[in-house]
């Protein structure tokens, strides 16, 4: 069977990029702020998180369709902190960081680290 609507991967790394393609498409100019977040995907490496609150980042980015990679013992909690991976488009990322906000102290200054990172896109 031919493929008539030539389907393809299309390498899109930035914000701008993204805003590019959906303008390229004819796309209404004021959804393009709305899309361009969730074309982006981001791994974040966190160090040094104490693993009740990786369970709680996990927990909460899986709630609007992220992830979180965390040790596999995580759920032991025999070691008091590890590194861990946030995976989810700019969109997901931001929401977490809103969430993150509503818990304790601890996590809160994580939430306040990831809301400077992500100003960093472009």
């Amino acid at each position: 069977m031919m493929a008539t609507h030539n389907p393809k991967f299309i390498a899109v790394e930035s914000l701008k990029e993204a805003k590019k393609e959906i303008k390229k498409i004819g796309s209404d100019s004021k959804s393009i702020d709305i899309m361009a977040p969730k074309m982006i995907t981001k791994v974040i490496n966190l160090e040094h998180v104490v693993l009740q609150d990786a369970i709680i980042i996990k927990q909460d980015m899986l709630s609007i369709g992220g992830e979180v990679a965390i040790p596999r013992d995580a759920f032991e909690l025999k070691q008091r902190n590890a590194d861990i991976l946030v995976i989810g488009t700019i969109k997901q990322l931001q929401e977490l960081v809103g969430k993150l906000q509503r818990h304790y102290l601890r996590i809160q200054t994580i939430s306040k680290e990831l809301s400077v990172l992500l100003k960093e896109i472009r």
